[in-house]
This record gives structure tokens, C-alpha cells and sequence, in this order.
């Protein structure tokens, strides 16, 4: 019998990419690479393979097979804060409106001091709201509004982006990446 690894086109074959100390670059998204810039990454000399799929690939002189895992040999500081963006605003608030606790597929941001009223877009003045609960607040305060948040928004650390992206785990795992990811979930391969 076939191992599914063999089988695979190197397409199929993504890359979790750790940092030197052996942790995920990210979990949110999963920090993976395609087989391309892994296998690259190897002949530069700029990590270390920590696992591979069965499945290879050849040159003319040579096969390699695919690496699943691998390290990167110099250590990436992550950045304390992470960059104000409409996806990073939605992971910090756990992809529900902050106004209903309503988990939708259709989410807006809400500035909740208005721009019409000096409100500015920055972490700690936008919330994830659903369209229902922006278009009834308009552009009036969440006190104007008697529409209370679940909670105040702050500036959020890439750590604490980090540890709400653990809640969502990717549609797919390889069996080699389960050592080094730790989620909130119990997990199918």
C-alpha cells in the first residue's frame, strides 16, 4: 500500500516553519512555507529540517525528500505590537461582534467614538461589530447608543494575537506538525 505522502502533488506538501527556539513563527496564520521556498531555505543552509513527508522531489543530479518541518537557524525577534489591520482587529476580538457576542461570517469594524465625533482609527477606538449592531449604533457613542461593549478595546500585544489564534486551528495538520503546535482544541490529522 501507497503512503498518502507519496502520492501527493508537492503543491499538497506546505512547510511549518519554527523559529530557532523551536516554536511556531506564528499560529495565526500557521507560519508555513510552500515546498519551494523550504527546499531553498535547505540548500542556503538557513535552517535545519526537523521532519519531511515521504514524498520527493528530483533535479537531474539529485532527490531531496520534502521537508514537513523545519527550524530556521537565526532566531526572529517577533514584534511586541503587531500592525492595526482589519483581520489582526478581528482575530484580537475573537472574530465576534463586540456589541451582540455574535459569531458571523459578515463582520465590519465600528469606530466606537465616530469619526464625525473626533474618533480616530486606532486599537483602542475600533471593535469588530456585526452589520445589524454597526448600522443601529450609526454614528453615535455605544453609550448614545445604549449598546454596551462585551469589552473595551485595547492595544493588543502579538502575543496576545497569538494566543486568540490558538483557538483557531487550521482546516489542515500534518501528522509531523503536531509536536510543535499547541492548540486549544483537540486536533485530526
Amino acid at each position: 500500500m501507497f503512503h498518502p505522502d507519496l502520492i501527493r502533488h508537492p503543491d499538497a506538501c506546505p512547510t511549518l516553519v519554527l523559529n530557532a527556539d523551536y516554536t511556531p513563527l506564528s499560529y495565526y496564520p500557521l507560519s508555513i512555507w510552500p515546498w519551494q521556498t523550504a527546499v531553498k531555505a535547505v540548500f542556503l543552509d538557513r535552517v535545519d529540517i526537523v521532519a519531511h513527508y515521504e514524498r520527493e522531489v528530483r533535479s537531474p543530479t539529485q532527490a531531496i525528500r520534502l521537508p514537513s518541518v523545519i527550524a530556521l537557524k537565526q532566531y526572529v525577534k517577533p514584534s511586541q505590537f503587531p500592525a492595526f489591520t482589519r483581520f489582526n482587529l478581528f482575530l484580537r476580538d475573537r472574530f465576534a461582534c463586540q456589541y451582540c457576542g455574535t459569531h458571523v461570517r459578515d463582520l465590519t469594524f465600528d469606530h466606537v467614538v465616530p469619526r464625525a465625533q473626533g474618533g480616530r482609527t486606532t486599537w483602542e477606538n475600533v471593535v469588530t461589530s456585526c452589520s445589524p449592531c454597526n448600522l443601529r449604533k450609526g454614528g453615535r457613542t455605544p453609550k448614545q447608543a445604549a449598546m454596551p461593549l462585551h469589552i473595551e478595546p485595547i492595544r493588543p500585544t502579538s502575543w496576545q494575537l497569538q494566543e486568540h489564534g490558538r483557538s483557531f486551528p487550521p482546516n489542515y495538520l500534518h501528522e509531523t506538525w503536531h509536536d510543535w503546535l499547541y492548540w486549544d482544541v483537540e486536533l485530526e490529522a
